[in-house]
């Protein structure tokens, strides 16, 4: 724990100058933590001491990771981060080291955190060294002290190991705290053994050391004649205090471990609220016997293990539940959408039950478009799971209705407003044509998107942004300026929520420039991308949940636009009906579609009728080409109003009526899509393919 009594480091700016000398006489490591760089240099005595060669080590703080256990480590971090969040000038804290041999040895280490003239820390000056001796010789006192200074020091193991209990969130969590902390090995186990009652049986979840495993004995009946089901049956705790014993009261068990030389076992009950949820056994091989002191602190430390166990198992339940909630709300599964490789991912964050408000969508979109959308409701628990799936289904039923993303973005803003809730959400709504690959984007208080090039560099885009969902309702500033881009064949546009980026104690532009240099490395292939970055989270990892999106636009090979052509048409303007007329009869000519020019043209012009006749006002008529599977050529008339075309008996005389009839008869399919203030009524022909 941090050392608050020991006075601070004194050390003078330019330190370490020349230390190493009064250090070594003190059998002192030094070291020199630059958070900036993130590099870690350490002298002669401190490689020593964590046993670790000179060319071994790359001067990264993680690489001695091998030489300390995960909960030792964890354990020293939050003193550092606790040091470095509540302003303090210096720590101090010991832990435990495993050398190569795979011994652990006590190590003490004090740190003098440099800050700037803001208070952020920039830099951690230090010593290590070998308090193994020290240790070890209060270890000695204590064994030499009166008979109830034993009985605390027992005492006092349990409290160790429910201190370190405290800490774990699953199962195996508590598995890794029985095998690890210096508690259990104070007892004097040689190994364990622990079970879960699963549907009226046991079902093993540590089986000792290896090698030891007994057949038939991963999944057994709470009624079978074993030590770990006696105890669970009777609710009491079975102590077999000879190799005799055990042979004589489990002669199903024994023939198959003589070979560990077990002495003695002491098998306890998991009781948690008065009933069973598993068994651990500890089996020694070097003692004889329990006392009744003993007995006491075993049955103590069965009953802090059960009730660590009981909150693991809740735990995970909770995040299991946390888990497939917020799944329900995200998208059953993203379209397949031609021109682009898309990939997302989601990551729940490490709060159990809480549940977040991350989401991501895609939306197909008429005319080759595709709608993505990366978003994020405040807070974490039910009631943002709930606004965050009303949300997404709103702003995917305002982009499909064919709306500008300005637009989109503004009437989700309403929509939440009107929700009467205090949450608000930041998202960003990138709209993409992957015929051309001119891409809209509009954002909402979120962070910016990020582009990976072909190359495999990455670089973030920053986009003009107004205020997030519901604040900009608030404040009436619904305004969203839109960014257009161009995305590129073979480029990946990346969407994430703040998960990906934030870190404790790292300031937002360090956490881009770490995910851009993640990417840059990262594979090329979108959906190893995501799994890499949704990995490098899940180590990291964080309260916060983590959405991602990504979408590589595919080369002109795999997508590759025929043409397009677009006139806009007046009402009472012939001259710009016959430019129309003529833009239709060269297209379809240029494009290698004569044999079907007189229909194209004829249903061309009818559209066009309509539109000028029935909604007065202007038209707006495009021609392209789609290739696939078959090449077809595409004609579409947007009009501003909303009412949908319908079939009329036009009579034997009437000289109207037969508009959609023609359509129908004469085009290979056709439709109407809504464009945010109007229609669209559109349709295909097959046209064969040019030379």
């Amino acid at each position: 724990m941090v050392d608050r009594g020991a006075s601070a480091l004194s050390l003078p700016d330019d330190w370490p100058a020349h230390p190493d000398p009064i250090l070594a006489l003190n059998r002192m490591g030094s070291f020199d933590w630059d958070l900036d760089a993130g590099t870690f240099q350490m002298d002669a005595l401190a490689h020593e001491i964590f046993d670790v060669r000179p060319e071994e080590f790359d001067g990264r703080p993680e690489s001695l990771s091998p030489r300390v256990p995960p909960t030792e480590g964890r354990r020293l971090d939050a003193h550092v981060s606790q040091a470095i969040k509540d302003g303090s000038e210096n720590y101090g804290a010991y832990f435990r080291v495993r050398r190569r041999d795979g011994t652990l040895r006590w190590t003490h280490t004090q740190g003098y955190i440099r800050r700037d003239e803001t208070g952020r820390p920039r830099r951690i000056i230090g010593i290590v060294r070998d308090a193994t001796e020290e240790l070890g010789e209060a270890e000695a006192r204590r064994e030499q002290a009166a008979q109830d200074e034993a009985r605390r020091q027992q005492t006092n193991v349990v409290q160790i190991t429910t201190a370190a209990l405290a800490h774990a969130h699953t199962v195996q969590d508590v598995i890794d705290v029985l095998k690890d902390t210096h508690g259990v090995t104070h007892l004097g186990a040689k190994s364990l053994v622990m079970g879960l009652v699963e549907a009226g049986r046991i079902r093993l979840v540590a089986e000792g050391p290896a090698g030891s495993f007994v057949p038939g004995t991963l999944v057994t009946r709470i009624d079978e004649q074993y030590p770990m089901s006696e105890a669970v049956r009777t609710l009491a705790p079975r102590f077999i205090e000879s190799p005799e014993e055990f042979a004589e009261r489990y002669p199903l068990l024994w023939p198959h471990i003589t070979d560990l030389e077990i002495t003695s076992a002491a098998y306890l009950p998991l009781i948690a609220q008065a009933r069973p949820i598993g068994a651990i056994g500890l089996l020694y091989n070097d003692r004889q016997g329990f006392s009744s002191e003993d007995r006491n602190v075993l049955v103590a430390l069965g009953s802090s293990i059960a009730q660590s166990l009981q909150r693991a198992m809740f735990y995970e339940q909770e995040k299991d539940l946390a888990q497939g909630l917020q799944q329900a709300m995200l998208p059953r599964s993203i379209p397949s959408v031609p021109g682009a490789d898309i990939a997302v991912r989601y990551r729940s964050g490490s709060l159990g039950r809480d549940i977040g408000g991350d989401w991501y969508d895609v939306i197909p979109l008429p005319g080759g478009r595709v709608g993505a959308v990366i978003g994020d409701v405040q807070g974490h628990d039910t009631h943002a799971a709930a606004v965050m799936g009303q949300l997404r289904i709103v702003l995917r039923a305002y982009a499909a209705e064919g709306h500008t993303p300005a637009t989109v973005m503004a009437r989700a803003s309403v929509f939440l407003h009107e929700l009467d809730t205090e949450r608000f959400a930041t998202c960003l709504y990138a709209e993409v044509d992957l015929s051309t690959g001119v891409m809209q984007v509009v954002r909402a208080g979120h962070i910016d998107p990020l582009v990976r090039d072909t190359d495999g560099s990455c670089r973030r885009l920053p986009v003009e942004g107004g205020l997030p969902l519901g604040l900009s309702a608030l404040f009436g500033r619904l305004e969203y300026p839109v960014n257009t881009l161009e995305l590129d064949p073979g480029q990946t546009l990346l969407l994430c929520t703040d998960g990906l980026v934030e870190q404790p104690g790292i300031d937002l532009d360090d956490g881009m420039q770490t995910l851009r240099a993640l990417i840059s490395t990262g594979p090329d292939d979108v959906r190893d991308l995501a799994d890499r970055l949704i990995d490098v989270a899940e180590e990291r990892g964080g309260e916060d949940d983590v959405a991602l999106l990504l979408m590589r636009r595919l080369g002109l090979d795999a997508q590759r636009p025929g043409g397009r052509l677009q006139q806009h048409v007046g009402p009472g303007d012939p001259e710009a009906l016959a430019e129309a007329r003529h833009m239709i009869r060269a297209a379809v000519r240029a494009w290698g579609a004569r044999e079907r020019a007189d229909e194209i043209e004829l249903i061309a012009d009818e559209l066009i009728t309509n539109a000028l006749m029935h909604t007065e006002g202007s038209a707006i008529v495009t021609l392209r080409v789609l290739t696939g599977l078959d090449r077809r050529l595409r004609v579409e008339v947007e009009d501003a109003s909303s009412a949908l075309p319908r079939r009329r008996e036009a009579g034997e005389s009437g000289v109207s009526g037969r508009g959609l009839l023609l359509v129908d008869r004469l085009a290979d399919v056709w439709g109407v899509e809504a464009r945010g203030g109007g229609k669209c009524v559109w349709c295909e022909f097959l046209v064969p393919d040019r030379e």
